[in-house]
């Protein structure tokens, strides 16, 4: 059983490191995701590039890739700290892949089909609520608030797993929290970022997942910084 978590692991961290999105517009289309829209490699940067064709398949990939693995180490019987675990490897690919140097997206998606398996309740909330808010320009704030939720919400959505289930599922929604809020921090700054605060900054990451408040400024100094880069 040892041997088949480390296998599962390394499987985890290999398949959420595929990164669907730059594959999908590099080609479909022949462009680099990095260097178009906010730079991320996720769905949500592909539609905003003006591709609801290939978002979905994508968006279907990045929370399949979360699901599969955490239903396989259901499947094979492990027990649910290192479900967790393996949920956690996918999201960490998906942020840091090795297939493109460590560069990867923001792993929401991947979060989602992770939760989902985790505690399915949990996982339709927050569907729910993300295709609810999906329209609103400030998405980032409301996955803030989702992050900070999760912890507390699993205890009580998780039901059907006893205690000593639910301590590892609560602490495995605390670390996807952590992981998400880190991501927003570790980022390059950029040439806008140059005269805004440590302190702004760090706020203005946290709350909107980029360097200042003004969100075209940002997509278009973000899309002409990456091109300058060719």
């Amino acid at each position: 059983m040892v041997i088949k978590f480390v296998l599962l692991i390394l499987g985890a961290y290999l398949l959420g490191s595929v990164p669907a999105a730059y594959l999908a517009a590099k080609w479909a289309r022949g462009i680099d995701i990095r260097t178009v829209g906010s730079g991320n490699v996720g769905a949500a940067n592909v539609l905003s590039a003006g591709s609801k064709r290939l978002a979905i398949p994508v968006t279907i990939f990045d929370i399949g890739k979360g699901a599969l693995t955490v239903w396989v180490a259901q499947l094979i019987g492990l027990a649910v700290w290192q479900q967790v675990t393996v949920g956690m490897l996918v999201i960490i690919g998906h942020n840091w892949p090795v297939f493109l140097h460590f560069r990867g997206g923001r792993g929401v998606l991947a979060c989602l089909g992770v939760i989902t398996m985790l505690c399915p309740w949990l996982g339709l909330i927050v569907l729910v609520l993300g295709y609810s808010l999906a329209p609103f320009p400030q998405l980032s704030l409301s996955v803030l608030l989702a992050y900070i939720s999760l912890p507390f919400f699993s205890w009580f959505l998780c039901v059907p797993l006893g205690i000593e289930e639910r301590l590892p599922v609560m602490l495995g929604m605390v670390s996807i929290a952590s992981i998400g809020i880190f991501k927003r921090l570790v980022v390059p700054k950029t040439p806008l970022s140059e005269s805004v605060s440590l302190g702004e900054l760090v706020i203005n990451r946290i709350l909107f997942d980029r360097d200042i408040r003004d969100r075209k400024t940002w997509i278009s100094q973000e899309t002409t910084r990456a091109d300058s880069m060719d």
